[in-house]
């Protein structure tokens, strides 16, 4: 148990505490160290819940009550490494709570419609949120075995060397994304909605590469957001922008410079670069049929 506490105190930068909830009594915070285990232990063997929570929540989002598949289609790649910033809880067999570490600080409105977005229990607001801590029994009483035993909420994964990039986004301005027209007409003509990736606009180098795909994104009408997973989720080698902030900088450099693209109906005023993604593009949207 005492390893766990390490763990977690990395993850949350040592600003957290635990909480111990008895249903009658209410909720009182007991200090995270090694010492209070045996405390800990013993208010969970009569009981009562044994809960973590961040200081600095607004950097923090808790995704609760998860299955299994919904745990891996958001928060690991498609080979099966984890996203940025994860800390996964088994707090029961089969249901799961996922912490994100954001970059950023996120506005209560922000976490709510993530939350929705990542298929959280809607039950479960995020104001003022604690997670089950691992390491510690769940007792609720439809848990409880035949032999009267609880499950152990296990600590599945956990990454407190990196962070998530979540930006800042309303509902409302998720509902925008409109269908900016390109600078040229693509030979192909209508834009159908068949599934396209990364790969298919493989142009022998990955910014050129991500630059055609951001570019054909957009074409769809796909908000940032969007084409920022799919980037994060597609590319594999990131030697060229090791860390957080440099991806970041990277993703949000492309993105501009491909609408500025999207939105200029003159393309004899783009680059050299620019015009021979675009030649490449409108080939490939050909090839596509897009």
């Amino acid at each position: 148990m005492e390893k766990i506490l390490v763990k977690l105190a990395r993850y949350f930068e040592n600003h957290w505490r635990i909480a111990v909830l008895d249903f009658k009594k209410g909720l009182w915070c007991v200090a995270p160290i090694s010492s209070n285990i045996a405390y800990l232990k013993a208010q969970n063997l009569n009981g009562r819940h044994i809960l973590m929570q961040p200081l600095h929540s607004s950097h923090y989002l808790l995704a609760d009550d998860l299955t299994w598949p919904l745990v891996c289609r958001h928060h690991r790649y498609p080979q099966g490494r984890w996203k940025p910033g994860r800390m996964v809880v088994e707090t029961s067999p089969h249901n799961f709570q996922v912490w994100i570490h954001s970059h950023t600080p996120l506005a209560l409105q922000d976490k709510r419609y993530w939350l929705k977005i990542l298929r959280s229990d809607p039950a479960a607001d995020p104001a003022n949120r604690f997670g089950r801590c691992p390491g510690f029994c769940n007792p609720k009483q439809k848990y409880r075995s035949q032999k009267g035993q609880h499950p152990l909420s296990k600590l599945i994964w956990i990454d407190w060397q990196t962070e998530a990039i979540i930006p800042a986004i309303t509902p409302q301005d998720s509902s925008r994304s409109r269908i900016i027209p390109f600078p040229f007409t693509p030979v192909g003509g209508v834009c159908h909605q068949s599934t396209i990736c990364r790969k298919q606009f493989d142009c022998g180098d990955e910014s050129r590469t991500d630059f055609a795909y951001v570019l054909a994104l957009l074409r769809r009408g796909l908000n940032d957001i969007f084409i920022r997973d799919r980037i994060l989720t597609e590319r594999t080698c990131w030697d060229s922008h090791l860390g957080t902030k440099r991806i970041n900088h990277y993703l949000t450099r492309t993105i501009q410079r491909a609408k500025k693209i999207v939105q200029n109906n003159d393309p004899a005023k783009n680059s050299k670069y620019t015009q021979t993604t675009l030649v490449f593009l409108s080939k490939k949207m050909a090839d596509l049929a897009i």
